[in-house]
């Protein structure tokens, strides 16, 4: 039977290190929106995320258990509603769970004390909810967010349809390839890129909001990764922060988290008002690309690594993951961080509803790979959309030294004298995420 805990109650557990916490809000409550008006965003210090709504997920105990939360362990609730956190707990209860308590102090008590340790997502404001971008485009406000030009761009892989079967009103289309170059894979030039971004109206000082469809491609597409625009939508925030646009942002979830929340789509095309001048130099931060011959060197670094965002598969050179590539295999000295099942899928860094996964657990699997924020982390994938939604992770987390080695297993794999490693035992490489 659940009971309800006390705040020095459960700072006391929490000190003793054996209770696992769990945080039923939404992930953009946790990551630290401020939404029901508490004195500080964020989560408890050392809370799991696992929000309600996922409790009508078939795999829900599943999930419960990929985050460590053992039947064993005494386990405190919490959330903005003590309905919602009671509700949740009576299904811990029917699922084995017996010593669970509720706490319904986190508005009041715990985030109005400032000596109770909370923590938050660095840059959570660059991750935003459904709800946050409908009031936007209502009203041209919201919180965080200083009033100016925004741009919201509906992301796809020269797929169209994918815009005009249904988008958020007011998006425009974005082609990945406006962006990236269709023969190369890699992110245009800047002189293509100032032509590019002044078509859509973006400038350096804009808010641009991207998102895209987060279904998968089937085997018989004829444009592998058609359908997988929210990935393509990661793969444009990654370019655009290259070019040096400020303020960009991603809904957190993609077009699905829209269509949750019960929000209207449109067939209705959007007109872009084309911009003058970007407002500065492109690129505005040249460092967050590498060339295959700056990725070397970060091979050869003792403070650096080059990761791998690609599947167990593609790594040990079983498949090579596109049907354009022909070599299979790893760069020798990378470090396998893997993406999820194949080269179309981030399972790994995704929650089922294709919001981004709590980043502790993202962090934590890097970790243990000996990805920290101290060395200069550079991520590499096929063709760097995997590797650009692994970076805009890290980037949110906000780590220090990040790039993505443009060219990826792409342009490695091209050139002959390249060494290459294929086979099960890859250093001592693990795929368990």
């Amino acid at each position: 039977m659940s009971k309800e805990i006390s705040t020095k109650a459960l700072a006391e557990r929490i000190l003793e290190g054996n209770t696992a916490v769990v945080d039923v809000r939404s992930a953009e409550a946790y990551n630290g929106w401020q939404i029901r008006g508490e004195s500080r965003g964020g989560h408890i210090l050392s809370a799991r995320s696992l929000p309600a709504r996922w409790a009508s997920y078939l795999d829900w105990i599943d999930i419960v258990r990929s985050k460590g939360i053992a039947p064993h362990q005494p386990i405190v609730l919490y959330g903005y509603d003590p309905q919602e956190s009671m509700r949740i707990a009576k299904q811990f209860e029917r699922a084995g769970y017996i010593d669970i308590y509720y706490y319904h102090g986190f508005i009041r008590e715990w985030s109005a004390d400032s000596k109770l340790s909370m923590d938050k997502l660095p840059r959570y404001q660059q991750l935003v909810s459904s709800s946050w971008l409908k009031e936007l485009i209502e009203t041209g406000s919201a919180p965080e967010f200083q009033n100016g030009p925004f741009v919201l761009c509906h992301a796809h892989y020269r797929n169209p349809a994918d815009y005009d079967i249904g988008h958020i009103p007011g998006a425009l289309s974005l082609d990945t390839n406006t962006l990236e170059s269709s023969s190369t894979w890699n992110c245009r030039t800047p002189a293509e890129l100032k032509v590019a971004l002044a078509a859509l109206g973006i400038t350096r000082n804009s808010t641009v909001v991207l998102y895209g469809r987060c279904s998968f491609p089937r085997k018989d597409e004829p444009f592998p990764g058609s359908s997988a625009g929210h990935l393509g939508a990661m793969r444009c925030a990654l370019i655009l922060l290259y070019a040096g646009v400020e303020d960009v942002r991603i809904l957190n979830g993609g077009l699905q988290s829209w269509v949750d929340a019960g929000y209207q789509l449109t067939r209705q095309p959007a007109a872009p008002v084309e911009a003058r001048d970007f407002g500065g130099p492109i690129p505005g931060r040249p460092e967050l690309l590498v060339s295959l011959a700056e990725a070397k060197r970060i091979l050869a670094s003792s403070n650096a690594n080059l990761i791998s965002v690609r599947s167990w598969l593609e790594y040990t050179g079983e498949v090579s993951g596109y049907n354009y590539i022909d070599r299979k295999g790893c760069i020798p000295g990378s470090v396998f961080a893997d993406c999820g099942s194949d080269a179309y899928h981030m399972e790994n860094y995704r929650n089922p509803d294709h919001t981004c996964r709590e980043y502790h657990e993202v962090s934590f699997a890097w970790y243990k790979l000996g990805v920290v924020p101290e060395r200069l982390n550079a991520f590499y994938c096929g063709t760097g959309w995997r590797a650009s939604e692994a970076f805009f992770n890290a980037w949110l987390m906000g780590w220090p030294s990040l790039a993505v080695y443009d060219g990826g297993w792409y342009e490695w794999s091209r050139h002959a004298d390249n060494s290459i490693q294929r086979g099960e035992r890859i250093g001592e490489a693990s795929h368990e995420y």
